[in-house]
């Protein structure tokens, strides 16, 4: 690796050891906000998230319903913003999420959340910014600086803290178990190879990435990233939304990167890939097992939304090499900032 990608490649490098971080400076606040939806339980969960940490509560909706049985639906910032609508939050869970905590809309949002009465609580990297500020209760993901404008070690950090909090909220010993494997997992997870897609790849034009369950959250990342790195058109669809339309726009030349869950959902992900073979996909499936053309390695399955995590930890890995591989400035995508501000 040359000095191009220098800083992704010491972000991604890092990952493991703010994950590992994250145990201290989570444990107070975790304990905090759980001990408050034990006393006032809310009805629903609400996210407010932009890009990458959007993702991030992708993963965070995916857990508390699966574990909690609490609805999780995303806020639009600009009913705060742009069209002053208050929204009926009162003894509800706000969760807003964000790198840089200092995009006006969602520090809006997350005030007028409060005003109304909900629970607010910051995902963070940076415990000073305005939305930590804007919210009762911080929850670090303690990544550090990050270097590279496209976001790869907040979105590891931020996914581990969303299955820190699902854990401590859940009560769950295997999810906690996870989170303490996890650092020695996220190496395990970078130095696996998906170099036999980096041929193809580089010529393509556009391409789907498909997910499920726990990998429904690492597959919009995958597109986003795909986007933003290697200025490659790349849209992620759910397994199930996948025959709802999209199907259509497989052949031989449009590939399909699919990133298999390692839980029940796994079945139904299974029948999607065996018909996009039938059709005659271009199918590169990253999923447990042995080698074979179009098989990406992945890390023995241990718990399934931490093998979701590790499944993103490879992918950047793989998507350093490919931007290279398409001649992208990996560090400064074309036209991005590392803060971006919205109303």
């Amino acid at each position: 690796m040359t000095a191009l990608g220098a800083g992704m490649v010491a972000d991604l490098g890092e990952a493991p050891a703010a994950v590992r971080r994250q145990q201290q400076s989570l444990s107070l606040p975790l304990d905090d906000l759980v001990a408050r939806l034990a006393r006032r339980p809310p009805d629903v969960v609400v996210t407010c998230a932009r890009g990458s940490s959007a993702h991030a509560a992708t993963f965070a909706k995916h857990l508390i319903e699966r574990y909690l049985g609490i609805p999780v639906a995303a806020a639009a910032p600009n009913i705060a913003t742009i069209y002053r609508q208050p929204l009926r939050l009162r003894d509800q869970l706000f969760l807003a999420v964000s790198q840089s905590g200092r995009s006006h809309d969602l520090i809006a949002a997350a005030a007028a959340a409060r005003a109304a009465g909900a629970l607010t609580a910051a995902v963070v990297n940076d415990v000073q910014s305005p939305l930590a500020s804007a919210c009762e209760i911080v929850l670090p993901i303690a990544a550090g600086p990050e270097r590279s404008v496209a976001a790869t070690k907040t979105f590891i950090a931020s996914v581990a803290a969303m299955l820190r909090l699902a854990a401590h909220w859940a009560r769950s010993d295997a999810m906690g178990a996870a989170c303490e494997r996890l650092p020695a997992r996220l190496e395990e997870a970078a130095r696996l190879d998906w170099s036999e897609t980096l041929g193809p790849l580089t010529a393509a034009h556009s391409l789907a990435a498909i997910g499920r369950g726990p990998t429904l959250a690492v597959a919009r990342e995958a597109a986003l990233k795909l986007k933003e790195v290697c200025t490659l058109h790349a849209e992620a669809f759910s397994a199930a939304e996948f025959r709802h339309g999209p199907i259509a726009l497989v052949s031989s030349t449009y590939p399909v990167l699919a990133l298999a869950p390692t839980d029940a959902s796994a079945v139904g992900f299974a029948d999607l890939a065996a018909d996009l073979r039938r059709k005659g996909a271009y199918l590169l499936v990253a999923e447990p097992g042995d080698r074979r053309p179009g098989r990406l390695p992945t890390l023995a399955p241990e718990q399934p939304d931490a093998d979701a995590i590790c499944l993103a930890q490879t992918f950047y890995t793989f998507l350093v090499r490919l931007a290279v591989q398409r001649g992208a400035d990996i560090d400064r995508p074309r036209h991005l900032q590392k803060v971006t501000r919205t109303r």
